[in-house]
Protein backbone atom coordinates (compact mmCIF):
# COMPACT_ATOMS: atom_id res chain seq x y z
CA UNK A 1 0.00 0.00 0.00
CA UNK A 2 2.95 2.61 0.83
CA UNK A 3 4.44 1.47 -2.45
CA UNK A 4 1.08 2.27 -4.08
CA UNK A 5 0.67 5.62 -2.24
CA UNK A 6 3.86 6.79 -3.26
CA UNK A 7 3.11 6.33 -6.99
CA UNK A 8 -0.37 8.41 -6.16
CA UNK A 9 -2.15 5.70 -7.37
CA UNK A 10 -3.93 5.25 -4.44
CA UNK A 11 -5.18 7.43 -1.26
CA UNK A 12 -5.18 5.92 2.42
CA UNK A 13 -8.56 8.15 3.79
CA UNK A 14 -10.33 7.61 7.42
CA UNK A 15 -12.35 4.84 8.08
CA UNK A 16 -16.13 4.98 8.66
CA UNK A 17 -17.22 6.51 12.29
CA UNK A 18 -19.59 4.56 14.13
CA UNK A 19 -17.52 1.10 14.02
CA UNK A 20 -16.45 -0.09 17.50
CA UNK A 21 -12.57 0.41 17.88
CA UNK A 22 -10.32 2.56 16.16
CA UNK A 23 -11.49 2.85 12.25
CA UNK A 24 -8.94 1.32 10.31
CA UNK A 25 -7.52 3.86 7.30
CA UNK A 26 -9.56 3.26 3.79
CA UNK A 27 -7.83 2.86 0.53
CA UNK A 28 -9.41 4.44 -2.52
CA UNK A 29 -7.96 5.26 -6.04
CA UNK A 30 -7.13 7.93 -6.96
CA UNK A 31 -9.21 8.63 -10.18
CA UNK A 32 -6.70 10.86 -11.53
CA UNK A 33 -3.71 9.26 -11.66
CA UNK A 34 -4.05 6.69 -14.39
CA UNK A 35 -6.57 7.46 -17.46
CA UNK A 36 -7.69 5.20 -20.25
CA UNK A 37 -9.73 5.67 -23.46
CA UNK A 38 -12.45 3.64 -24.29
CA UNK A 39 -14.72 2.83 -27.06
CA UNK A 40 -18.27 1.63 -27.93
CA UNK A 41 -17.40 0.59 -31.72
CA UNK A 42 -21.12 0.91 -32.74
CA UNK A 43 -23.10 0.41 -36.10
CA UNK A 44 -24.07 4.19 -36.82
CA UNK A 45 -21.44 6.07 -34.04
CA UNK A 46 -18.59 5.65 -32.09
CA UNK A 47 -18.90 6.62 -28.48
CA UNK A 48 -15.42 7.47 -26.71
CA UNK A 49 -15.07 8.35 -23.22
CA UNK A 50 -11.95 8.93 -21.45
CA UNK A 51 -11.77 6.94 -17.31
CA UNK A 52 -9.92 7.75 -14.90
CA UNK A 53 -8.76 4.51 -12.56
CA UNK A 54 -11.85 3.45 -10.43
CA UNK A 55 -14.54 3.90 -13.41
CA UNK A 56 -14.59 7.79 -13.01
CA UNK A 57 -15.67 9.02 -16.93
CA UNK A 58 -13.85 11.99 -16.95
CA UNK A 59 -15.27 12.67 -20.68
CA UNK A 60 -17.19 11.73 -23.14
CA UNK A 61 -18.27 11.90 -27.22
CA UNK A 62 -20.51 10.44 -29.07
CA UNK A 63 -19.70 10.69 -33.20
CA UNK A 64 -22.10 9.30 -35.68
CA UNK A 65 -20.69 7.58 -38.75
CA UNK A 66 -21.59 6.24 -41.97
CA UNK A 67 -22.36 2.23 -41.83
CA UNK A 68 -22.14 1.33 -45.30
CA UNK A 69 -18.57 3.44 -45.63
CA UNK A 70 -17.35 2.62 -42.13
CA UNK A 71 -14.51 0.39 -43.48
CA UNK A 72 -11.46 -0.60 -41.14
CA UNK A 73 -9.38 2.00 -42.67
CA UNK A 74 -11.64 5.12 -42.08
CA UNK A 75 -12.21 3.30 -37.89
CA UNK A 76 -8.48 3.45 -37.56
CA UNK A 77 -8.22 6.92 -38.44
CA UNK A 78 -11.30 7.71 -36.70
CA UNK A 79 -10.70 6.20 -33.23
CA UNK A 80 -7.01 7.64 -33.38
CA UNK A 81 -8.42 11.25 -34.02
CA UNK A 82 -11.16 10.58 -30.88
CA UNK A 83 -7.82 9.49 -28.93
CA UNK A 84 -6.14 12.84 -28.78
CA UNK A 85 -9.47 14.48 -28.50
CA UNK A 86 -9.50 12.32 -25.50
CA UNK A 87 -6.40 12.43 -24.44
CA UNK A 88 -6.60 16.56 -24.90
CA UNK A 89 -8.70 16.54 -21.59
CA UNK A 90 -6.61 14.31 -19.30
CA UNK A 91 -5.86 15.31 -16.21
CA UNK A 92 -2.03 16.83 -15.67
CA UNK A 93 0.22 14.18 -14.94
CA UNK A 94 -2.16 11.72 -15.46
CA UNK A 95 -0.86 7.71 -16.97
CA UNK A 96 -2.35 6.77 -19.88
CA UNK A 97 -2.56 3.21 -19.33
CA UNK A 98 -5.14 1.68 -22.00
CA UNK A 99 -7.20 1.41 -24.50
CA UNK A 100 -10.50 -0.60 -24.73
CA UNK A 101 -12.76 -0.71 -27.60
CA UNK A 102 -16.21 -2.71 -27.64
CA UNK A 103 -17.12 -4.15 -31.19
CA UNK A 104 -20.38 -5.13 -32.54
CA UNK A 105 -19.32 -8.72 -33.71
CA UNK A 106 -16.86 -11.30 -33.13
CA UNK A 107 -13.34 -11.01 -31.38
CA UNK A 108 -10.45 -12.65 -31.48
CA UNK A 109 -8.80 -11.61 -28.04
CA UNK A 110 -5.40 -12.46 -28.94
CA UNK A 111 -4.63 -10.41 -30.91
CA UNK A 112 -7.90 -8.28 -31.95
CA UNK A 113 -8.79 -9.67 -34.65
CA UNK A 114 -12.39 -9.06 -36.00
CA UNK A 115 -13.68 -12.24 -37.50
CA UNK A 116 -17.30 -11.13 -38.52
CA UNK A 117 -19.53 -8.21 -37.63
CA UNK A 118 -21.79 -8.50 -39.75
CA UNK A 119 -23.55 -5.37 -39.55
CA UNK A 120 -20.94 -3.33 -40.21
CA UNK A 121 -19.87 -5.51 -43.22
CA UNK A 122 -16.58 -6.65 -41.36
CA UNK A 123 -14.68 -9.78 -42.22
CA UNK A 124 -10.96 -11.15 -40.75
CA UNK A 125 -10.39 -7.03 -40.28
CA UNK A 126 -6.92 -7.08 -38.31
CA UNK A 127 -8.52 -3.63 -36.17
CA UNK A 128 -6.15 -4.39 -33.24
CA UNK A 129 -3.06 -4.56 -35.49
CA UNK A 130 -3.95 -1.62 -37.31
CA UNK A 131 -4.76 0.19 -34.42
CA UNK A 132 -1.11 -0.66 -32.60
CA UNK A 133 0.78 0.91 -35.68
CA UNK A 134 -1.68 3.86 -35.75
CA UNK A 135 -0.70 4.39 -31.94
CA UNK A 136 2.86 3.64 -32.18
CA UNK A 137 3.54 6.13 -35.01
CA UNK A 138 1.72 8.88 -33.03
CA UNK A 139 2.78 8.52 -29.83
CA UNK A 140 5.98 6.04 -29.94
CA UNK A 141 4.61 3.13 -27.86
CA UNK A 142 1.26 1.41 -27.05
CA UNK A 143 -0.38 1.44 -23.99
CA UNK A 144 -2.14 -2.25 -23.13
CA UNK A 145 -5.05 -2.71 -25.58
CA UNK A 146 -8.24 -4.51 -24.96
CA UNK A 147 -10.65 -5.39 -27.72
CA UNK A 148 -13.69 -7.57 -27.09
CA UNK A 149 -17.38 -8.12 -28.16
CA UNK A 150 -19.31 -5.14 -27.35
CA UNK A 151 -22.11 -7.40 -25.24
CA UNK A 152 -19.05 -9.59 -23.65
CA UNK A 153 -17.72 -5.87 -22.26
CA UNK A 154 -21.32 -5.17 -21.10
CA UNK A 155 -21.56 -8.15 -19.36
CA UNK A 156 -18.40 -7.40 -17.72
CA UNK A 157 -19.62 -3.93 -16.27
CA UNK A 158 -23.04 -5.12 -15.28
CA UNK A 159 -21.34 -7.83 -13.40
CA UNK A 160 -18.42 -5.66 -11.29
CA UNK A 161 -20.42 -2.06 -10.84
CA UNK A 162 -23.84 -2.19 -12.44
CA UNK A 163 -27.10 -4.25 -11.78
CA UNK A 164 -25.14 -7.99 -11.20
CA UNK A 165 -22.47 -6.93 -8.71
CA UNK A 166 -23.45 -8.89 -6.22
CA UNK A 167 -24.57 -12.01 -8.87
CA UNK A 168 -22.21 -14.51 -9.77
CA UNK A 169 -24.30 -15.94 -12.77
CA UNK A 170 -25.36 -13.23 -15.57
CA UNK A 171 -26.30 -12.66 -19.40
CA UNK A 172 -25.96 -9.18 -20.92
CA UNK A 173 -27.63 -8.69 -23.89
CA UNK A 174 -26.90 -5.81 -26.17
CA UNK A 175 -29.38 -4.37 -28.73
CA UNK A 176 -29.01 -1.80 -31.35
CA UNK A 177 -29.19 -3.12 -35.11
CA UNK A 178 -28.26 -6.64 -33.98
CA UNK A 179 -28.41 -8.63 -30.77
CA UNK A 180 -25.79 -9.58 -28.86
CA UNK A 181 -24.83 -11.79 -25.52
CA UNK A 182 -22.50 -11.43 -22.80
CA UNK A 183 -22.76 -14.45 -20.63
CA UNK A 184 -20.67 -14.64 -16.71
CA UNK A 185 -21.15 -18.09 -15.64
CA UNK A 186 -19.64 -18.50 -11.95
CA UNK A 187 -18.18 -15.13 -11.64
CA UNK A 188 -16.26 -15.94 -14.80
CA UNK A 189 -16.90 -14.96 -18.27
CA UNK A 190 -17.92 -17.50 -20.81
CA UNK A 191 -15.98 -17.09 -24.32
CA UNK A 192 -15.96 -20.48 -25.93
CA UNK A 193 -13.16 -22.42 -26.78
CA UNK A 194 -11.98 -19.76 -29.09
CA UNK A 195 -13.55 -16.38 -27.61
CA UNK A 196 -16.30 -16.47 -29.41
CA UNK A 197 -19.08 -17.99 -27.68
CA UNK A 198 -22.54 -15.68 -26.41
CA UNK A 199 -23.79 -14.82 -29.89
CA UNK A 200 -27.04 -15.55 -28.95
CA UNK A 201 -28.28 -13.18 -31.69
CA UNK A 202 -27.96 -15.85 -34.12
CA UNK A 203 -29.60 -18.00 -32.06
CA UNK A 204 -32.47 -19.16 -34.34
CA UNK A 205 -36.02 -18.79 -32.90
CA UNK A 206 -37.96 -18.62 -36.47
CA UNK A 207 -37.02 -21.12 -39.06
CA UNK A 208 -39.71 -19.18 -41.42
CA UNK A 209 -38.61 -15.77 -40.91
CA UNK A 210 -35.87 -13.98 -42.95
CA UNK A 211 -32.63 -14.25 -44.23
CA UNK A 212 -30.22 -12.74 -41.27
CA UNK A 213 -26.88 -10.83 -42.67
CA UNK A 214 -24.95 -13.67 -40.91
CA UNK A 215 -26.53 -16.28 -43.98
CA UNK A 216 -28.87 -18.26 -41.32
CA UNK A 217 -32.67 -17.89 -41.82
CA UNK A 218 -34.74 -16.47 -38.64
CA UNK A 219 -31.88 -15.88 -36.34
CA UNK A 220 -32.94 -13.91 -32.97
CA UNK A 221 -32.00 -9.95 -33.81
CA UNK A 222 -34.02 -10.47 -36.84
CA UNK A 223 -37.27 -10.41 -35.12
CA UNK A 224 -35.68 -8.04 -31.97
CA UNK A 225 -33.09 -5.89 -33.68
CA UNK A 226 -33.48 -2.26 -34.11
CA UNK A 227 -33.83 -2.93 -38.25
CA UNK A 228 -36.69 -5.40 -37.99
CA UNK A 229 -38.93 -3.31 -35.41
CA UNK A 230 -38.44 -0.44 -37.86
CA UNK A 231 -39.50 -2.49 -40.51
CA UNK A 232 -42.26 -4.06 -38.70
CA UNK A 233 -43.58 -0.83 -37.38
CA UNK A 234 -43.47 0.60 -41.22
CA UNK A 235 -41.68 3.23 -40.61
CA UNK A 236 -39.96 5.31 -43.88
CA UNK A 237 -37.59 8.05 -42.42
CA UNK A 238 -33.88 7.43 -42.60
CA UNK A 239 -32.11 6.01 -39.40
CA UNK A 240 -35.67 5.34 -37.64
CA UNK A 241 -34.66 4.32 -34.02
CA UNK A 242 -36.70 1.88 -31.70
CA UNK A 243 -37.50 5.47 -29.88
CA UNK A 244 -39.05 6.50 -33.11
CA UNK A 245 -41.37 2.86 -33.05
CA UNK A 246 -42.44 3.75 -29.37
CA UNK A 247 -43.30 7.59 -30.62
CA UNK A 248 -45.42 6.22 -33.32
CA UNK A 249 -47.23 3.60 -31.18
CA UNK A 250 -47.82 6.39 -28.46
CA UNK A 251 -49.37 8.54 -31.30
CA UNK A 252 -51.58 5.97 -32.80
CA UNK A 253 -50.17 3.95 -35.01
CA UNK A 254 -51.78 0.06 -34.92
CA UNK A 255 -48.64 -0.78 -37.15
CA UNK A 256 -46.11 0.67 -34.42
CA UNK A 257 -47.82 -1.25 -31.43
CA UNK A 258 -48.15 -4.81 -33.31
CA UNK A 259 -43.96 -4.18 -33.93
CA UNK A 260 -43.66 -3.51 -30.50
CA UNK A 261 -46.04 -7.16 -29.52
CA UNK A 262 -44.55 -8.78 -31.54
CA UNK A 263 -41.63 -8.26 -31.01
CA UNK A 264 -41.77 -8.48 -27.15
CA UNK A 265 -43.19 -12.46 -27.82
CA UNK A 266 -40.15 -13.05 -29.23
CA UNK A 267 -37.69 -11.23 -26.92
CA UNK A 268 -39.63 -13.67 -24.09
CA UNK A 269 -39.03 -16.77 -26.13
CA UNK A 270 -35.70 -15.70 -26.70
CA UNK A 271 -35.17 -15.46 -22.65
CA UNK A 272 -37.20 -18.39 -21.76
CA UNK A 273 -33.96 -20.09 -24.08
CA UNK A 274 -31.36 -18.56 -22.13
CA UNK A 275 -33.43 -19.22 -18.91
CA UNK A 276 -33.18 -22.98 -19.60
CA UNK A 277 -29.81 -23.30 -21.28
CA UNK A 278 -27.55 -21.44 -18.73
CA UNK A 279 -29.35 -20.75 -15.43
CA UNK A 280 -28.62 -16.91 -14.78
CA UNK A 281 -29.34 -15.12 -11.94
CA UNK A 282 -29.52 -12.18 -13.68
CA UNK A 283 -30.62 -11.18 -17.62
CA UNK A 284 -29.68 -7.38 -18.41
CA UNK A 285 -31.73 -6.03 -21.55
CA UNK A 286 -28.79 -3.78 -22.96
CA UNK A 287 -29.48 -1.09 -25.67
CA UNK A 288 -32.92 -0.64 -27.29
CA UNK A 289 -34.05 -4.14 -25.87
CA UNK A 290 -33.53 -1.49 -22.43
CA UNK A 291 -36.31 0.51 -24.24
CA UNK A 292 -38.72 -2.11 -25.38
CA UNK A 293 -38.81 -3.58 -22.01
CA UNK A 294 -41.65 -1.75 -20.77
CA UNK A 295 -43.69 -2.33 -23.46
CA UNK A 296 -42.92 -5.87 -23.43
CA UNK A 297 -42.53 -6.84 -19.91
CA UNK A 298 -46.12 -8.72 -19.43
CA UNK A 299 -45.13 -11.05 -22.89
CA UNK A 300 -41.78 -11.23 -21.64
CA UNK A 301 -43.11 -12.60 -17.97
CA UNK A 302 -45.57 -15.38 -20.19
CA UNK A 303 -42.41 -16.77 -22.21
CA UNK A 304 -39.90 -17.10 -19.11
CA UNK A 305 -42.95 -18.62 -17.33
CA UNK A 306 -42.67 -21.56 -19.68
CA UNK A 307 -38.95 -21.88 -19.21
CA UNK A 308 -37.84 -24.91 -16.33
CA UNK A 309 -39.32 -24.07 -13.17
CA UNK A 310 -36.42 -24.57 -11.12
CA UNK A 311 -34.22 -22.05 -13.38
CA UNK A 312 -37.22 -19.68 -13.86
CA UNK A 313 -37.56 -18.92 -9.85
CA UNK A 314 -34.01 -18.19 -9.84
CA UNK A 315 -33.75 -15.68 -12.94
CA UNK A 316 -35.01 -11.68 -12.77
CA UNK A 317 -35.06 -9.72 -16.00
CA UNK A 318 -33.84 -6.34 -15.68
CA UNK A 319 -32.39 -3.14 -17.10
CA UNK A 320 -28.58 -1.82 -17.06
CA UNK A 321 -27.82 0.16 -14.03
CA UNK A 322 -25.38 1.93 -16.54
CA UNK A 323 -27.56 3.05 -18.83
CA UNK A 324 -26.52 2.76 -22.58
CA UNK A 325 -23.15 2.84 -21.72
CA UNK A 326 -22.62 -0.61 -20.04
CA UNK A 327 -20.18 -1.95 -23.23
CA UNK A 328 -18.48 1.55 -22.92
CA UNK A 329 -17.58 1.39 -19.34
CA UNK A 330 -17.12 -2.49 -19.85
CA UNK A 331 -14.01 -1.30 -22.49
CA UNK A 332 -12.71 0.53 -19.76
CA UNK A 333 -12.90 -2.32 -17.02
CA UNK A 334 -10.38 -4.45 -19.65
CA UNK A 335 -8.35 -1.67 -20.48
CA UNK A 336 -7.58 -1.32 -16.95
CA UNK A 337 -5.97 -5.06 -17.05
CA UNK A 338 -2.46 -4.37 -17.28
CA UNK A 339 -2.43 -1.54 -14.51
CA UNK A 340 -4.58 -3.09 -11.85
CA UNK A 341 -2.28 -6.97 -12.65
CA UNK A 342 1.11 -5.03 -11.96
CA UNK A 343 0.30 -1.37 -11.02
CA UNK A 344 3.67 -0.19 -9.78
CA UNK A 345 5.69 -1.34 -13.34
CA UNK A 346 3.02 0.22 -15.60
CA UNK A 347 3.10 3.37 -14.05
CA UNK A 348 6.55 3.40 -14.35
CA UNK A 349 6.56 2.13 -18.09
CA UNK A 350 3.73 4.28 -19.49
CA UNK A 351 3.66 7.68 -20.62
CA UNK A 352 1.74 10.56 -19.23
CA UNK A 353 -1.53 11.59 -20.72
CA UNK A 354 -0.43 15.26 -20.13
CA UNK A 355 2.50 14.98 -22.75
CA UNK A 356 0.76 13.10 -25.26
Amino acid sequence: MADLAESGVVREVAGRPGQVGRPSLRVEPVSESAVVVAFDLRVESTVVALVGLGGEELWRREQEHARAKYTAKVAVKNLLSLTRQALRRAPEDAAWVGIGIAVPGIVDHADGLVRFAPNLGWVDVPLGALLREAISAEYGFVPHLAISNDADLGALAEHVRGVGADNRNLIYLSGEVGIGGGVIIDGRPMLGAGGFGGEVGHMVVNPAGVECRCGATGCWETVIGRDALVRAAGLKKDHATVEDVIAAAASGSERARRALEEAGDWLGIGLANLVNVFNPEVIVLGGHLRLLHPFASDAVDRHVLTAVPAAREQVRIEVPALSGDSPLLGAAEAAFDALLADPISVIADVAHASAS
